[in-house]
């Protein structure tokens, strides 16, 4: 089948396509199991060297091809041309400057990921066997679904909370500090309900459920988001239920 791409462009570096600006490109022999990645890398092989994005590992895992593409965001490797139709927009995730394209700047992003902790605290001897630190499985369970996370941005990125003040902190970095929060094996929970405690903390999400469809490792966002508020609102995470 034929299809066509509507991709938005940016250049900071040429002159008339220093402001973005949409381009289409047409592909044929497109199979509805290809994946939009596999023909933006058609595009950029075939048609337009100068197309920039990124991408690595291809399969879901590192997330670093996340783009908006038909105005949800989506990892550009998991999603085949058979959900999507044969015209499809694609530009960069909103609420980071963008550099090029569809390539944005993470380091905002990064920098509150960092402001979480989000990292294991725990000052105590390791066991004298040599041993791992132990906990039972009903404790894994009250953050596993948040070690799911891949980074990719897609739910922070979907936030209008995000996007209207870039210092909050946004869903990513609230589910990396879920994490550890409820690690009953880490000890630094209450630094980092003190960190989410703040105005560009937890409190900014509105609960607009945006974060958790588009999550491409099919993490409850919201629900994390709402375990992180009742735990502040308790000065532990001990005794939190599933909200």
């Amino acid at each position: 089948m034929q299809v066509t791409f509507r991709i938005r462009r940016y250049n900071p570096e040429v002159a008339g396509k220093d402001k973005p600006y949409w381009q289409e490109f047409t592909l044929d022999d497109v199979e509805p199991t290809d994946r939009v990645l596999e023909l933006l890398h058609r595009i950029k092989w075939e048609q337009d060297g100068t197309l920039a994005l990124r991408r690595s590992c291809a399969h879901g895992v590192c997330g670093s091809d996340a783009m908006r593409i038909n105005g949800v965001n989506r990892l550009a490797c998991k999603v085949l041309m058979k959900d999507v139709g044969t015209k499809i927009q694609v530009e960069p995730i909103l609420g980071l400057p963008v550099l090029k394209d569809l390539i944005v700047d993470m380091e905002p992003f990064f920098e509150h990921y960092r402001s979480v902790m989000p990292y294991f605290v725990n000052d105590d001897p390791p066991p004298a066997d040599g041993r791992e630190r132990l906990q039972s499985q009903e404790d894994r369970e009250k953050f596993d679904d948040t070690t799911k996370c891949i980074l990719c941005a897609c739910c922070t990125t979907s936030c209008p909370s995000f996007w209207a003040n870039g210092e909050y902190v946004g869903p990513a970095a609230i589910v990396q500090a879920h994490r550890f929060i409820f690690d009953t094996r880490d000890q630094a929970a209450k630094e980092r309900l003190d960190i989410l405690s703040a105005p560009n903390g937890v409190w900014r999400c509105r609960t607009i459920f945006n974060c958790t469809p588009a999550c491409p490792r099919e993490i409850e966002v919201t629900r994390a988001l709402g375990e992180v508020k009742l735990a502040i609102r308790k000065g532990s995470p001990e005794g939190v239920i599933k909200v």
